[in-house]
């Protein structure tokens, strides 16, 4: 079983099924957990799966797998008043999930591009591009977010189409340098930590700020053609308080 199939049939058992049994199966007695939603290791599985609420459920929109890391792109529903849009990434060990990584948001019904945060393409293609394609993703990143390079945009980004799903930007080079415009340097990305890429998807996670306050960067992006086309994104706050001593990353 390979480490995408591992992380989806563990997530069936652990969040569908709700078995917590499941844990002994799935998880790693190392496991190591990122996530303000549960402590670290099997006994905080095993508590999160037992405290899952009635009605609790979670649709998977995306899934890419890189080497022992797969990246998961979903809503969960009955964590809270609203539903939450969510990236989890998952590195697999000996057939075990051994490390998790998140980003939660609440679910925005209305947009500006008039696009939800999860709909839109989800098959995985062109895998002979996947190198290429993630040079490209990093690079923008590094270039346009981290060094602040504006400029350089025209050099990553379709001209032509650049679909957006971020709630609050509009489509195009347009809406995003208007929203950079915006925000001026109130955003700010200091290091990429994680990067996921198979074929025309990439994700890059970072760390940094946004309005003074340390900040998760998730961002997806699709390419075709040598370009990026298309981007979904959560940005949560990074907590203080989170139930173990790992770190959001």
């Amino acid at each position: 079983m390979d480490a995408k199939q591992v992380v989806l049939t563990s997530a069936a058992q652990l969040f569908g099924e709700r078995d917590p049994a499941a844990v002994d199966r799935w998880i790693s007695p190392t496991y190591v957990q990122h996530s303000s939603m549960a402590a670290d290791g099997r006994d905080g599985m095993r508590d999160l799966v037992r405290s899952l609420p009635d009605g609790f459920r979670y649709d998977l929109h995306r899934v890419i797998a890189d080497g022992d890391l797969v990246a998961l792109h979903g809503i969960y529903t009955g964590w809270g008043p609203d539903p939450l849009v969510a990236f989890d990434v998952f590195r697999v060990v000996d057939g075990k999930r051994a490390e998790h990584w998140d980003a939660l948001t609440p679910l925005v019904r209305t947009t500006v591009s008039g696009r939800s945060q999860t709909d839109g393409p989800t098959e995985v293609t062109d895998l002979g591009a996947t190198e290429a394609n993630r040079d490209l993703v990093v690079g923008f990143v590094e270039t346009v977010f981290k060094d602040g390079r504006m400029d350089a945009v025209g050099h990553f980004i379709s001209t032509e189409r650049y679909l957006q799903h971020n709630p609050a930007i509009g489509d195009g080079l347009d809406g995003l340098t208007s929203a950079f415009a915006r925000m001026g340097d109130t955003v700010r990305y200091d290091k990429v930590h994680l990067v996921v890429a198979e074929g025309n998807f990439v994700l890059t996670a970072a760390e940094g700020t946004f309005g003074g306050r340390p900040t998760a960067f998730y961002d997806l992006y699709r390419v075709a053609g040598g370009k990026l086309v298309e981007h979904w994104d959560v940005t949560p706050e990074i907590r203080d308080d989170l139930p173990h001593a790992n770190g959001a990353f």
